[in-house]
C-alpha cells in the first residue's frame, strides 16, 4: 500500500479519508463498524481485508467472542465460500492474539 500511496497519492488520500470518516465513532461505535467490515470482508472473500479488519476490530476493543460471532453471521449470509474465509478470519484472530501476548 505504501507503493500505491507514492504512485497514486490523491487516490490513497481519498481512500484513507473515507476510511477514517466511515470507521470513526458515531451513532455506531468504531468497534461495531469494524465488526461489520469484517463480516463484509468474509462474504466478499477479501483476504487482505479480513486481516486488516480482524486487527482493527481487536484494536477497537472487540473480544475474540465478538469476532467469532461476526464470523458466524458472515457464514450465514455468505454460505460455503464464507465458511472458508471465516476460517481464515479465525486464523488471523489467533495470530493477532499470539502477537499481543
Amino acid at each position: 500500500m505504501s507503493e500505491l500511496k507514492t504512485k497514486l497519492p490523491e487516490t490513497m488520500k481519498g481512500f484513507n479519508d473515507l476510511h477514517k470518516a466511515s470507521i470513526s465513532d458515531g451513532i455506531l461505535p468504531s468497534k461495531t463498524k469494524e465488526l461489520i467490515a469484517l463480516g463484509i470482508a468474509i462474504t466478499v472473500r477479501c483476504d487482505g481485508c479480513i486481516a486488516f479488519h480482524v486487527h482493527d476490530a481487536l484494536k477497537a476493543g472487540a473480544s475474540s467472542e465478538e469476532i467469532m460471532e461476526t464470523i458466524s453471521v458472515a457464514i450465514l449470509m455468505g454460505g460455503g465460500p464464507a465458511l472458508v474465509y471465516g476460517c481464515q478470519a479465525m486464523e488471523a484472530l489467533e495470530q493477532f492474539i499470539v502477537l499481543e501476548q
